[in-house]
């Protein structure tokens, strides 16, 4: 199965460790809110990653998956160059 890459914002400040087992998701932050982009292997790390998020209490106010846009073929990030 090909991994799909997400989007997800969260309401406020995501603290570092509740993304410590989902090492290709990178945070930002913007003024209210925390996004979250990269990509996740399943639908059993979707679920995982909205459980952790749960655990640390924070709002998920939106969620999308981008299908797959911007990916090179083994499911990375594709550069400009």
């Amino acid at each position: 199965m090909t991994p799909s890459y997400y989007e997800i914002r969260i309401v406020g400040v995501l603290p570092p460790e509740a993304l410590l087992d989902f090492e290709r998701l990178t945070a930002s932050v913007v003024p209210v809110e925390t996004v979250l982009h990269g990509q996740l292997p399943d639908a059993a790390a979707v679920h995982g990653l909205l459980a952790r998020l749960e655990e640390f209490g924070v709002e998920v106010v939106e969620m999308r998956r981008l299908h797959d846009r911007g990916l090179d073929g083994e499911g990375r990030a594709a550069s400009d160059g």
